[in-house]
């Protein structure tokens, strides 16, 4: 049986593509609001910090209704480090908008995605976006889009995907690249002519594949999924399994239904089969379960995700500040918070470390784990992480590690001063082609190698270049990179950096902290250019007499401090400090904090005694 009257889509692409925009207008002119109804630039990123970055995190859905037919809408990242989100939500759709942008044309995470939408046998219709843009190679970037689909073996059905060329900005879309289109009315009609309806039987047992997974504080868990197989009904039993743990088979009562219909949730009685539904009631269930007639335990088969590449440790903040900033400050608190986002993201992994205040967090890049710091500092959370290293794992008796694959755009001067940063970075040039004005290279490179990578290259290209890189493979161990030329300026003694100490310190470096900031002895106050450690005492006073000599009262000139972000801080880590992380502030710290026991653990250190 098919639900005629329902189409179930992902919109897949790279980062800044589109995805979000064309949702917005797809909203609009799908009757989702009312005509005089304020909405939002790109209303589908309703989590602050996505707003405030300007990229998708958590994958969403909605719903519009075209002609009668309801199109449940799902919105996905496009950043490689929340691949995770997107391998498990395309198991709820039967077809993809793979949007490309009309100038960049595929990108690494557009093989990604697409690569995962073939494999599950999607019907795909490529939205080539941006056509409106100056510098667009439509007609290029539709060969370049036909040579990935050949490149990932697509059959003969899925390489005679349509094509529609739009601009989501503007909310215009056309079937035909040689002229502009009023509305997305021809978006609409060949997702409905080319996505089929969602098949199954409905008179058979109950079956819903969990894709995802919300809370809600009125009604508790509630489990996103498409029903396979059956009717889902208020008030009915059901059977929780999962085909990875055959131990798990746990009963439960359905609470609650909705169903999507634009920006909200509704409650309805029951659902049939294709429909996408959140259900409520089941408080152990987690993506990947199945929810079954309890006659009939069959749990749906689901790809394992990913396996993360990144691993830092969080623990327990122990400096001279710790507790004067953050709400939850204990082992408890942030064991519990760890393990509650490991549920919710199947491509975070949590572990318990050595000792009881420290837990060892694993995911699929710097950005993945930068964003759940960034989250959990929000939400009260005060702790310290170590730096980032990658996961090595031994392969038939080799140790390997990680590779990624890099993509540069850079301006056709700075290629030299890039070359040399792979270089030293042991990136291996794969391919070098023009693009317009520009140069485009691909890399392969150990994922170490890309720590503290995205700032220096911003400042060899002068802001103008752009980076994108994805997981490639394990390989054997590439051999030591050395990661930080610099050293760092550590402050001697507790209190607050006065004027005159740092304007004697600035001399040595560049400072992170102005005047009348809190430090402590440890804390890392700047950056030594010239590589090596150097101890400064920001909280020196002039020493004060009674005579005064001509100009000695003029004002001391500071530079103004470099302002360090979360993933700065993130990149500048080394291997003997730590980053202190509150509600209000970020901090880097040696590991050890006292001058003297520093010097006598590095001696140690270069004897081989540790």
């Amino acid at each position: 049986m098919e639900n005629k009257n329902l189409r179930n889509i992902a919109i897949i692409a790279h980062v800044d593509h589109g995805k979000t925009s064309l949702v917005n207008e797809l909203l609009k002119q799908g009757n989702v609001f009312r005509d005089n109804q304020v909405v939002e630039d790109r209303v589908m990123d309703s989590n602050a910090l996505e707003r405030e970055r300007g990229i998708t995190i958590l994958s969403k859905n909605t719903a519009c209704f075209y002609e009668g037919t309801k199109i449940n809408v799902i919105d996905t990242p496009g950043h490689a480090d929340f691949g995770g989100e997107v391998e498990r939500v395309l198991k709820m759709v039967d077809g993809v908008l793979l949007v490309v942008d009309a100038y960049e044309g595929p990108m690494p995470q557009t093989r990604f995605v697409l690569e995962k939408a073939l494999s599950l046998g999607l019907k795909v219709v490529v939205v080539v976006n941006k056509i409106d843009r100056p510098d667009a190679r439509i007609k290029e970037v539709v060969d370049e889009v036909l040579e990935l689909f050949l490149e990932l073996d697509a059959d003969e059905e899925q390489l005679n995907s349509p094509f529609v060329f739009a601009s989501a900005r503007q909310g215009i879309a056309s079937t035909s690249a040689d002229q502009f289109g009023t509305d997305m009315k021809p978006l609409f009609e060949t997702i409905i002519s080319h996505i089929p309806a969602p098949s199954g039987e409905i008179e058979g047992p109950t079956k819903m594949l969990v894709s995802s997974a919300e809370h809600n504080e009125y009604v508790g868990k509630l489990a996103v999924g498409k029903i396979e197989r059956g009717v889902i009904k208020v008030g009915q039993s059901v059977a929780v399994c999962n085909y990875h743990d055959e131990s798990k088979k746990a009963r439960a009562k359905i609470v609650s239904l909705f169903v999507y219909e634009g920006l909200k949730r509704v409650q309805v009685e029951s659902a049939s089969v294709g429909e996408i539904v959140c259900v409520a009631g089941i408080e152990d269930v987690t993506i990947g379960d199945t929810i079954c007639d309890v006659e009939a335990v069959e749990p749906v088969e689901f790809v394992k995700i990913a396996e993360p590449s990144v691993e830092m440790t969080f623990m327990v903040n122990d400096s001279p500040f710790a507790g004067k900033e953050g709400k939850y400050v204990t082992s408890r608190h942030l064991r519990d918070r760890l393990y509650k986002e490991a549920v919710k993201d199947l491509s975070l992994r949590v572990e318990d470390g050595d000792t009881a205040e420290k837990f060892k967090v694993s995911g699929r890049g710097e950005m993945h784990l930068s964003i759940l710091i960034e989250n959990m500092r929000r939400d009260g959370y005060e702790f310290q992480v170590s730096q980032p290293k990658v996961l090595i794992k031994e392969i038939d008796g080799v140790k390997c590690e990680p590779i990624d694959r890099l993509y540069l755009d850079v301006p056709e001067d700075c290629v030299g001063a890039v070359m040399n940063k792979m270089g030293v970075r042991k990136g291996e040039l794969q391919n070098m082609a023009p693009h317009g004005s520009r140069m485009r290279m691909e890399f392969l490179i150990p994922s170490r190698g890309l720590f503290g990578f995205k700032s220096e290259f911003l400042t060899d290209t002068r802001g103008e270049g752009i980076v994108n890189s994805i997981f490639h493979d394990y390989e054997p161990y590439k051999g030591e990179i050395n990661r930080r030329e610099f050293g760092a300026l550590i402050a001697h003694e507790e209190g607050k950096a006065i004027v005159y100490g740092l304007f004697n310190a600035q001399e040595r470096g560049e400072l992170f902290i102005g005047a009348g900031v809190p430090v402590y002895a440890g804390m890392v106050v700047g950056t030594n250019p010239k590589g090596g450690d150097i101890v400064v005492n920001v909280c020196k006073t002039k020493h004060l007499s009674n005579c005064r000599a001509s100009g000695s009262d003029d004002a001391l000139r500071l530079t103004p401090p470099r302002v360090m972000s979360l993933e700065d801080c993130i990149e500048f880590l080394g291997d003997d400090e730590y980053m202190e992380v509150t509600p209000e502030s970020i901090r880097i710290r040696k590991i050890i904090l006292d001058h003297n026991m520093r010097l006598r653990a590095h001696g140690k250190m270069l004897r081989g005694e540790i």
